[in-house]
């Protein structure tokens, strides 16, 4: 699952870089293919804010972040700040899928802890009970 995720967020990054006729191009291809895959692209597009002029990435961090300045040092300054910053989204990431799976197992144990308890005998019923 992981490889496939990475493989989307690879393919997603180089649709990015080559700008919004590639996302197109990309969807025309789907539709074409498999016309449910072509929708799917289609309704990303649009939840991603991709059709508008301000796509959610594109309000930071479009292509123009990645045009050179002519300032070396900066420029040098600028791709290892972003890919530090890369670094630590994807450590994060892999903290926020621990922090889960470490939640699902505790859920599981939990689950599993009173599925095997023994029941406790039933309550003596109070109308059965003889006067004394």
């Amino acid at each position: 699952m992981e490889r496939i995720t990475a493989w989307l967020k690879a393919a997603e990054a180089k649709l990015d870089d080559m700008g919004k006729p590639a996302w197109i191009a990309a969807m025309v291809v789907g539709f074409i293919v498999v016309w449910p895959l072509g929708l799917a692209i289609l309704f990303y597009m649009i939840w991603s804010g991709r059709m508008g002029k301000l796509g959610k990435r594109n309000r930071g961090f479009g292509r123009k972040a990645f045009i050179p300045t002519g300032n070396y040092a900066f420029d040098a300054y600028r791709e290892e700040t972003l890919r530090r910053l890369e670094d630590e989204q994807a450590a994060f990431e892999q903290f926020l899928e621990k922090l889960r799976q470490a939640k699902d197992q505790s859920e599981f144990e939990q689950f599993m802890d009173k599925r095997h308890r023994p029941s406790p005998p039933p309550a003596p019923d109070m109308d059965d009970a003889v006067p004394a």
